[in-house]
């Protein structure tokens, strides 16, 4: 049974930072592309970054660009997302997401994921 399981949310002050980890259990980890995905209240659910399965790829959405770096670490089944200058915008409940993917491939619709962790919260206040 494959579970993704996120920590590291919280309240920060606006330009403060955090870091989020996503650890995964029961799948190959070295395998599955990973994302992370954000949710504002009242929004749909939105992509931010995703890494490929041996971590050679990275893109990030144009909100995030230069502020936030997603990482993994194969020999801990661990992603990480660490988020600086944090803005009040930024505050949603985020999630991680895997997906079986090649070498190098990277998705970013949420549509091609087939794991998500429960989520956890981000509040970054002005």
């Amino acid at each position: 049974q494959v579970q993704l399981v996120e920590s590291g949310g919280g309240l920060v002050q606006a330009g403060g930072s955090l870091s989020l980890s996503c650890a995964a259990s029961g799948l190959t980890f070295s395998n599955y592309a990973m994302a992370w995905f954000h949710q504002a209240p009242g929004k749909e659910r939105e992509f931010v970054a995703a890494i490929s399965s041996r971590g050679g790829v990275t893109v990030y959405a144009d909100s995030v660009k230069g502020r936030f770096t997603v990482s993994r670490d194969n020999a801990k089944n661990t992603a990480s997302l660490q988020m600086n200058s944090l803005k009040p915008e930024d505050t949603a409940v985020y999630y991680c997401a895997a997906r079986y993917a090649g070498f190098r491939v990277i998705y970013k619709d949420d549509d091609d994921y087939h794991y998500w962790g429960q989520g956890t919260q981000v509040t970054v206040s002005s």
